[in-house]
C-alpha cells in the first residue's frame, strides 16, 4: 500500500470524533486505507445485498451488531441508517468510520 498523507488526519479526525466519514471517487483506495488504519475494527459494506437488506429492513439490530462500533463501506446505499446512526452516536461511546463513494 502506498503511504497516504491522509493516514495521519484520519488517525487524529478518530481521535476527536466518534463518526468520521470517509469521502471520495471510486477507486481511490478508501477502502484500503481505512482497513489499514483501524485493522481491529468490524468492516461491513452495504455494497452486499444481504448487508444491505439488514440495514434497511432493522437499522437498530443492524447497528447493534458492532458492540464497538465499525467501518461502514458504501454507506449511501442505505441513506436512513444515518438517523439512526446518529441516534447511536447521541447515547454510547461507539466509534464509527463512514465510507461513502462520490460518483
Amino acid at each position: 500500500m502506498i503511504t497516504r498523507s491522509a493516514e495521519k488526519l484520519l488517525r487524529l479526525l478518530a481521535k476527536e470524533f466518534r463518526s468520521v466519514a470517509v469521502v471520495g471517487p471510486r477507486q481511490s483506495g478508501k477502502t484500503t486505507l481505512v482497513k489499514s488504519v483501524f485493522p481491529r475494527k468490524p468492516y461491513v459494506s452495504l455494497e452486499d445485498p444481504d448487508e444491505r437488506n439488514q440495514a434497511n429492513n432493522d437499522p437498530r439490530a443492524f447497528l447493534a451488531r458492532f458492540k464497538n462500533g465499525a467501518i461502514i463501506d458504501e454507506a449511501q446505499r442505505v441513506p436512513a441508517l444515518f438517523s439512526y446512526l446518529q441516534r447511536v452516536l447521541d447515547t454510547t461511546k461507539k466509534r464509527w468510520i463512514i465510507h461513502l463513494n462520490r460518483k
